[in-house]
């Protein structure tokens, strides 16, 4: 009996494992809010303190690797790694739900902790699923379609773009619900509309920014993946 012959080109899978992998811990990482700097104001507007959160660090890479899955292998499997990396998110905060939700040992004395760090409340989960499916569509969606209307040429144009796009409605769109009136209807309160518009700003400029200074790596990585794949770049 013949062994069964393995991939030569298991590329693919490593790239939807890192995204996926940096996904869930953003999204862990997102549960803590952090503030830097004191308090000023420019015409009534704060832009002191800049506020954000934890998935600040890892979550703008996401989308480079959005960028290498649809610039490398096409719109159908992007398609698939969002989905799968929206399955096992939606399935992390279903399961941080029934534990949290699970009662403790009677000598474990952190159940209050553990479910404040890591019960997701109803609001976050949706504001984080429906940001993330907004913009990673729309990310791989742009990128291909820029490289269909203009060609293969300018590399950075599809990976900026893309980004620039992807990440505004992901940040606006969880803003929104996690933090402002779309969530309201799932209790809590938002935040005023200084505060709000700084913190959606923040984000989304600092996340456009990461894809800018990651530009030479993106296109190291794209170039890696192609020679391993044996995929030639289109003229």
């Amino acid at each position: 009996m013949t062994e069964p012959r393995l991939s030569p080109r298991p590329t693919y899978d490593l790239v939807l494992a890192v995204f996926c992998g940096l996904l869930l811990i953003s999204n862990v990482s997102a549960t803590k809010l952090i503030e830097f700097g004191g308090s000023a104001e420019i015409g009534g507007f704060p832009v002191l303190p800049i506020i954000t959160d934890g998935g600040a660090f890892l979550f703008p890479l996401t989308y480079v690797l959005g960028d290498v899955l649809a610039e490398v292998y096409g719109l159908a499997k992007a398609r698939r790694a969002i989905w799968t990396g929206f399955v096992l998110a939606a399935l992390m905060s279903l399961t941080f739900a029934i534990v949290a939700a699970a009662p403790p040992a009677s000598d474990w004395p952190n159940n209050d902790a553990w479910g404040a760090v890591l019960g997701f409340v109803p609001r976050i989960v949706l504001a984080s699923l429906a940001g993330y499916l907004a913009g990673q569509f729309l990310n791989a969606v742009v990128l291909v379609w820029i490289r269909e209307r203009f060609g293969p040429g300018r590399l950075w144009v599809r990976l900026v773009g893309s980004t620039i796009v992807g990440e505004f409605a992901d940040t606006l769109v969880f803003c929104l619900i996690a933090f402002g009136p779309l969530g309201a209807f799932l209790g809590g309160g938002s935040l005023d509309l200084p505060t709000l518009a700084n913190y959606t700003l923040v984000g989304f400029v600092y996340k456009v920014l990461v894809e800018v200074i990651f530009l030479p790596v993106t296109y190291r990585v794209i170039a890696w993946i192609r020679r391993r794949e044996g995929i030639e770049v289109a003229s």
